[in-house]
């Protein structure tokens, strides 16, 4: 009886462990999108294509549903050309839905000798990874929420796919039930905050943070924005929903007093903290599974700009 136990709770603890998503995925899929090969990603390349299509394959690997029409795939036009965001959705157990996303883009390459590729490690292959580990760590789970996933194309372009895709009328039953937007947004190296720990652009404006932090799991912890002169709130895709009022914050862990590598060529894998970006995703998929449209419905303040 001892040994059945034993092989009981063993099987437990396996299969409870075995919905964590591992670093050495997380470094595959940040690897590839951050790789030479990509050519830092510009929008309007056939590198950024590239980014685009192992985005939506990661999602079908995921067994996400289309958000629109017959593919992860949602175009806009760039320039007179076609250029796409990303998107799929998994069904929860209420329509009311939770949103992850971050930009794919980077700035592309320079005519310099040597190192001359813009690989965006940080910015923001680390956000896609994050939000793909999320879709990965509840594959073959039902939450409570509804999931929609957005990779952004052209933010570095100024916010060109977040906007276009949250003009999009095709998705309107999604934003409809909306309840909030997480947009990560460089989350690969440790923050000022310590390991485990994430910042949100614009705490004051809602209280997203305080009530994800009621419910975070094995010590997570949003903090306060430390750079509110920044007004960061205002400068990355979250506020092409924020204009719809729909809650939505950039979530961050660049420790902008000493960060060297943003816009830089050395934004590559070496700067990436495997081992914190991977106890990150685990641990807001843990503490994802707790929320329920009861406990997590995040409300604007009256500091808020809408427009």
């Amino acid at each position: 009886m001892k040994k059945l136990t034993y092989l009981i709770l063993s099987f437990l603890s396996t299969t409870a462990f075995a919905q964590d998503i591992s670093s050495e995925k997380v470094k595959t899929v940040i690897s590839i999108l951050a790789s030479d090969e990509m050519r830092g990603r510009e929008i309007g390349t056939a590198e950024n294509d590239n980014a685009a299509n192992y985005i939506a394959k990661l999602f079908k690997e995921n067994n996400l549903e289309y958000c629109t029409g017959n593919s992860y795939l949602v175009p806009f036009d760039y320039k007179g050309k076609t250029a796409y965001n990303v998107c799929g959705i998994k069904k929860g157990k209420s329509e009311k839905t939770l949103g992850f996303s971050g930009h794919f883009d980077h700035i592309g390459s320079n005519d310099k000798p040597g190192d001359n590729i813009y690989n965006g490690a940080d910015d923001d292959a680390s956000g896609i990874t994050t939000l793909a580990g999320i879709a990965e760590y509840f594959k073959n789970k039902k939450p409570e929420f509804s999931m929609v996933f957005m990779a952004f194309n052209g933010e570095e372009k100024g916010m060109l796919g977040s906007t276009a895709i949250a003009a999009d009328k095709n998705l309107d039953k999604i934003y409809s039930n909306l309840s909030a937007l997480f947009n990560f947004e460089m989350v690969a190296t440790e923050s000022e905050f310590g390991k485990n720990a994430v910042f949100i652009t614009g705490d004051e404006f809602s209280d997203l943070d305080d009530l994800f932090n009621q419910n975070a799991e094995n010590g997570l912890k949003i903090y306060p924005d430390p750079y509110a002169k920044e007004q960061l709130f205002y400068r990355s895709d979250n506020v092409s929903f924020v204009k719809k009022k729909i809650i939505a914050h950039s979530i961050s862990t660049a420790d902008m007093s000493k960060i060297k590598h943003y816009h830089q060529v050395n934004d590559d894998i070496n700067i990436v903290d495997f081992e914190n970006l991977t106890l990150l995703i685990n641990n807001f998929g843990k503490t994802l599974e707790k929320l329920t449209p009861k406990n997590f419905n995040p409300k604007y303040t009256d500091k808020v700009k809408f427009n």
